[in-house]
């Protein structure tokens, strides 16, 4: 471990020195790509140097320990040194932790879809409920959230909706919410009182970047029409709505939020991308998911992964067998703590996967 951050270290210094250098900025795309890659390695280098500088104190009170005669002295060094013993244990974890290798997708924006599954109105109704607990969250990070596409239900909530989330390392925090969503309460259509389950289903897309994926313009065929609101009631008379098919794969998205075709066919351009790019990041995910009894990432959309219980009031997610009593709260965005503990699942499952004692 300390050989490889070493290594981290030289090479921090030596893209210092290139930044440095006026004629790194000819090259604007190479420039940003070195100080990215310096600032990550700028948090490994700070805790690796706290971490020496740890170790260069515990060797000097050990050696007061075996010079010093006088006791008080002797007193002080050692209950100095059993804190920097705790201190050093504490900056390991924390450097095998930040060793492992960052997922390249975390820092993406993403398209996060919400589908209506079983459960018929009610699924609806609770896809719609999904959509306002991810948007209250976005808000509490500070991120921007608008709307791609929607179809919505016939009693409330969506059949199908598609939002755009931009912001700092989005995917890295919403990638575990991909998968079905069931939902256990009294429907509001239910006149009996009777409990029923119902599901929704999420997907959650790390945006491609033009380098991800390169479409042909010739391979697209794109058809244009009315957009409409619930029930099929126009919201304008001009054909602004766009339909992209991307005819190699097969892959068809919409989009009918803005009142300019050109806005929604650049909209549904970025949606196709996203589309394409998904089966290689899924693919990716699988055989990550393989090797890890959490399952967390996992790219199969049909998998359970949460139980919502209203008569209960209890979230459950299934891969870790986390449950927590607080359902009105979460539902109003208070998700974090959830995500927190998916993010340990993983980077245990990483460390593991390294061969890293944790």
């Amino acid at each position: 471990m300390f050989s490889q951050l070493e290594s981290l270290k030289g090479k921090f210094i030596e893209i210092g020195k290139r930044l440095m250098d006026p004629a790194a900025t000819t090259d604007m795309k190479l420039f940003a790509k070195l100080n990215k890659e310096y600032r990550e390695l700028e948090e490994v280098v700070n805790v690796y140097d706290r971490y020496k500088l740890v170790v260069s104190n515990i060797e000097n009170n050990k050696e007061i320990l075996n010079k010093e005669k006088d006791e008080e002295f002797r007193e002080l060094a050692k209950a100095d040194l059993d804190q920097l013993e705790i201190e050093k244990e504490n900056i390991e974890t924390e450097l095998k932790k930040l060793l492992v290798p960052k997922d390249p997708e975390d820092e993406k924006n993403v398209l996060l879809e919400i589908r209506a599954g079983t459960g018929g109105d009610e699924a609806s109704i609770f896809a719609g409920d999904l959509l306002r607990m991810y948007t209250r969250f976005c808000e509490v990070k500070g991120w921007a959230v608008s709307l791609v596409n929607a179809n919505e239900g016939t009693v409330g909530g969506y059949k199908e909706i598609v939002i755009e989330i931009k912001g700092n390392n989005v995917y890295g925090s919403l990638k575990f919410e991909s998968g079905v969503h069931r939902v256990q309460r009294v429907p509001k259509t239910e006149a009996q009182g009777r409990v029923h389950t119902s599901a929704a289903s999420v997907a959650v897309l790390p945006e491609a970047d033009e380098v991800d994926v390169q479409v042909n313009e010739a391979d697209i065929k794109m058809d244009v029409f009315r957009a409409s609101g619930a029930g099929g009631q126009h919201v304008n008379r001009t054909e602004s709505a766009v339909r992209l098919t991307h005819i190699p794969t097969g892959v068809v998205v919409e989009c009918q939020q803005e009142r300019s075709q050109h806005k929604n066919r650049e909209m549904a351009l970025k949606m196709m991308k996203t589309r394409i790019y998904e089966a290689a990041v899924r693919e990716h995910e699988n055989e990550i998911a393989a090797r890890r009894k959490t399952l967390v990432s996992t790219g199969d959309r049909s998998a359970k992964i949460r139980t919502y219980n209203y008569p209960q009031g209890r979230i459950t997610d299934h891969r870790i067998n986390m449950s927590i009593y607080n359902l009105d709260a979460f539902m109003d965005g208070d998700i974090n703590s959830m995500l927190e503990a998916l993010a340990v699942a993983e980077q245990t499952e990483k460390l593991k996967e390294s061969g890293v004692a944790v």
